[in-house]
C-alpha cells in the first residue's frame, strides 16, 4: 500500500521519517528538544499557511465570486472549503501555542521568563506575546464571527455585516503580526543580535 495515496498516510510517513532523523542525528538528550521544536514549527506552518491562504487567496476569491454575476458564486467556498480550513486553522493555532510553550520550557528559557521579557529571552518573548495575541484573535474574534458569516450560527444581516468587519480586521492583524513574530522566533533560535 502506497502511503502517499491518502493524506493520513502521507502525514504518518512524514512523522515517522522526521522522528527517525531526529533520533539518528541528535545527541542523546536532544531528541525531545528537537521533536518539540519541530512539532511547533510543523503546526505553526499549518496555522500561518492557512492565515496567508485566507488573506491572500480566499477573501479576494470570494469577493470576485460575489462580483461575478454570471459565475457560480462563493457558495462552494463558504459551504465546503471555509469550514474545513477554519477547523485546521483554529486547532493548529492552539497546537502552535501549546508546543511553543513546551519548547520554551524544554529549552530552559521558561514560559514566564519569555513573557516577562527577561534578559536573554526578550526576542522570543516578543514573539510569544505576538503569537498569544494572534491565538486570542483566532478563538475570540475570528472563529465566533466566521460562524455567523458561514451560517453555522443564526445571525441577522446586520450581525453578519459586522462579523465580516471584525473577522477581517482580526485576520489582517494576525497577518501583520505574523511577520515580526516569525522574525523573533527565527532570530532567537539563530542568535541574531536584535
Amino acid at each position: 500500500m502506497n502511503p502517499l495515496k491518502s493524506i493520513s498516510g502521507t502525514i504518518i510517513l512524514g512523522f515517522v521519517v522526521a522522528v527517525v532523523i531526529s533520533i539518528l542525528v541528535n545527541a542523546p538528550g536532544n531528541q525531545i528538544w528537537s521533536l518539540v521544536v519541530w512539532l511547533h514549527v510543523f503546526v505553526g506552518v499549518i496555522w500561518i499557511g492557512l492565515l496567508y491562504y485566507f488573506n491572500f487567496v480566499q477573501v479576494p476569491a470570494a469577493a470576485s465570486a460575489v462580483a461575478d454575476t454570471e459565475g457560480p458564486g462563493p457558495a462552494a467556498i463558504s459551504k465546503y472549503v471555509a469550514p474545513l480550513a477554519l477547523l485546521w486553522f483554529r486547532w493548529s493555532a492552539l497546537a502552535t501555542w501549546v508546543t511553543g510553550a513546551a519548547a520554551l520550557e524544554v529549552a530552559g528559557w521558561g514560559i514566564s521568563n519569555a513573557f516577562l521579557l527577561k534578559p536573554g529571552v526578550q526576542v522570543i518573548g516578543l514573539g510569544a506575546w505576538m503569537g498569544t495575541i494572534m491565538l486570542f484573535n483566532v478563538w475570540v474574534l475570528i472563529w465566533p464571527n466566521q460562524k455567523k458569516i458561514l451560517g453555522i450560527v443564526t445571525a441577522s444581516a446586520e450581525e453578519i455585516a459586522s462579523a465580516k468587519v471584525v473577522a477581517l480586521m482580526a485576520s489582517r492583524t494576525n497577518t501583520f503580526l505574523s511577520i515580526p513574530m516569525l522574525m523573533c522566533m527565527v532570530g532567537q533560535m539563530h542568535g541574531l543580535p536584535f
